[in-house]
């Protein structure tokens, strides 16, 4: 019962409060619904594509999952169902223009064997490897515009949409001025010169999803090749959020939202369930039992005990702050925490981080420093150092994963007091 603008304006107006409430940041939010951003790109894609010879008109049938905006071979329905929905797909006869995809299926075997296009994990190179191995089919590149209703009209076809291959994937360069006047490109408080595209186009990574890896490591190349644009450095695929041992899914009913979880944990706590449980490249598993127990192990009982410990410690027995504000603590990183994040490894980084506060919780119960002090002070001050030293570098790893719970450890350590409130309350 509502209109079709006004309903995708209420959803982007939720992801953009959503990435707020969340901390997450980005430099442009991008809507494939811009008529004067987005639109210039996608419509010159399309006419290079023409140009090639790469794009033609046949009669088309398949099985179409409305769920994943995506059609179906026969074989590749679970039981004649949606392999990822679990939903009997729609079975759709119309006029489309096609894609010349298996034109490809070689020059993109090639970037991905040599490396000029890297996936990540390997075995998802394996995976479309695999796809490219027993060849690749012409894609539908329309749909009728009775029936999808709203989109870009096709170049000098107005009954035919463009469809969302040559449409939504086009953004990363649409993005960057792509049609907009040869890369020139104003948006937003961006002011564009012409250098955007060139700039940033290859981009050094995607990042998607595990299940929408075929669009992007086969169509989307192709696409590139056809109009003669260089192919992105690589593809990061991460894996899905599970509940229950099957993928998140409004249509399945076993979503999480995230602001059950923003409203009764915060949004540190969300971050942190991320960083360290929810895997970069394989499956994670979520559900709020789970999330609970490791909300009061990580936070509450780990690194917010753990700070709340030390420096307790720290402003009884210490008579001025080991790092001031005046000359910050200058000690690098550990280089496996680094590594980690140069491979884009969260998960390994931030456990990192959690392996060094179980090993200063068994020192201060090994050495038990809050007792040494008094019988040998000396001994037991330069603990207690040590410990807010190794505690203000745990401060400054977790900047790019907690980084309000790192301002907060860093500034209790300048000014050699407890938080003033406790970083995590147990649940």
């Amino acid at each position: 019962g509502v209109e079709v603008q006004p309903f995708l304006n209420e959803m982007s107006d939720k992801f953009k409060k959503l990435f707020e409430d969340i901390g997450a940041s980005y430099d442009q939010f991008i809507r494939t619904s811009d008529e004067k951003k987005h639109w210039p790109g996608a419509i010159k894609m399309w006419n290079k594509l023409m140009e090639a010879g790469d794009i033609y008109k046949s009669a088309y049938k398949g099985y179409y999952c409305p769920e994943c905006e995506a059609f179906y071979t026969e074989k590749d329905l679970v039981e004649g169902k949606c392999p990822l929905h679990y939903s009997v797909p729609q079975i759709i006869e119309e006029e489309n223009y096609f894609f010349k995809l298996s034109r490809f299926t070689a020059p993109i075997k090639v970037a991905i064997e040599s490396g000029e296009l890297e996936l990540m994990p390997v075995a998802r190179k394996n995976e479309i490897l695999s796809l490219l191995n027993s060849g690749l089919q012409d894609v539908s590149f329309s749909r009728p515009a009775k029936t999808l209703g709203r989109g870009i009209p096709v170049p000098g076809d107005d009954s035919q949409i463009i469809y969302v291959w040559c449409d939504a994937l086009v953004n990363y360069i649409s993005a960057l001025g792509y049609g907009s006047g040869d890369g020139e490109v104003n948006i937003g408080d961006v002011s564009g010169d012409g250098k955007l595209f060139t700039e940033f186009w290859p981009a050094d990574v995607h990042v998607i999803g595990k299940d929408i890896l075929r669009f992007h490591a086969a169509i989307w190349p192709g696409m590139l090749l056809s109009a003669g644009l260089p192919l992105p450095k690589r593809i990061l695929v991460h894996g899905l959020i599970m509940s229950g041992g099957k993928k998140m899914s409004k249509s399945i009913g076993n979503t999480i939202a995230p602001e059950t979880i923003l409203s009764e944990y915060g949004r540190e706590a969300l971050r942190y369930y991320f960083a360290r449980h929810i895997p970069i490249f394989d499956d994670g598993e979520m559900t709020m039992e789970i999330f609970h127990d490791s909300y009061n192990a990580g936070l509450a009982n780990g690194i917010g005990n753990l700070t709340n410990r030390i420096m307790k410690m720290a402003e009884t027995y210490l008579k001025e702050p080991v790092v001031s504000m005046e000359s910050p603590l200058g000690n690098t990183l550990p280089e496996s925490f680094i590594a980690a994040f140069e491979k884009f490894d969260i998960n390994a980084a931030t456990n990192i981080i959690w392996q060094e506060i179980a090993a200063m919780d068994g020192l201060i119960q090994e050495s038990q420093p809050f007792k040494l002090v008094k019988e040998n002070p000396e001994k037991g001050e330069q603990i207690i150092r040590d410990l807010v030293i190794r505690l203000y570098t745990i401060g400054r790893m977790l900047n790019p994963i907690l980084p309000e719970t790192s301002e907060k450890i860093k500034a209790a350590v300048k000014s050699n007091k407890m938080p003033e409130e406790a970083l995590f309350l147990r649940k």
